[in-house]
């Protein structure tokens, strides 16, 4: 019991000290007050703690916290899936643009609803290819070869996984 006491003691003592120093570090402002509001509950917490434990009280905090009815937001997980496909399909179109392949159209195919996101096909249109300047390849089949490389490298996707549009 001694011991335990002991413990509060030094940790009330640990954290009042911990207000200072932070108190001191703090400039004025409008941060300050909330930085207070924090320290003041953890000062609250401190003292407050050993309470239960000396009414002999069984206190389970996941009772208050309740994990178990934990629900995933699908209007969320499908704006961040599409976010990503959006991003994926701009670094694509992208890296065709440097590599000298102009007006290459790619979709993605995949599960936006899924948690677990992960590209299933790419399909290239390049009916409105233009090849510039810049570009190391002028015939079809070794653009082709390029696009889908870069596919590839971005995507992870395997080589029948990618399709072309003429």
């Amino acid at each position: 019991m001694l011991s335990s006491l002991s413990a509060w003691v030094l940790s009330i003592a640990g954290i009042i000290v911990l207000c200072v120093l932070v108190e001191l570090i703090m400039p004025s402002g409008q941060m300050n007050k909330y930085i207070k509001g924090i320290l003041s509950f953890m000062v609250i917490f401190v003292i407050v703690m050993p309470i239960p434990k000396l009414l002999n009280l069984k206190i389970d905090f996941n009772d208050f916290l309740n994990y178990g009815n934990v629900e995933v937001d699908k209007d969320y997980i499908y704006q961040l899936n599409l976010n990503k496909m959006l991003s994926l399909k701009e670094d694509i179109e992208g890296a065709c643009l440097t590599k000298g392949y102009d007006n290459v159209v790619v979709s993605l195919d995949a599960d936006v609803l899924s948690t677990n996101f992960h590209i299933t096909k790419a399909v290239v249109d390049l009916t409105g290819l233009v090849i510039t300047s810049n570009a190391v390849h002028s015939n079809i089949l070794d653009i082709k070869k390029d696009i889908a490389m870069i596919i590839k490298k971005i995507l992870s996707l395997e080589e029948e996984d990618i399709y072309f549009d003429e």
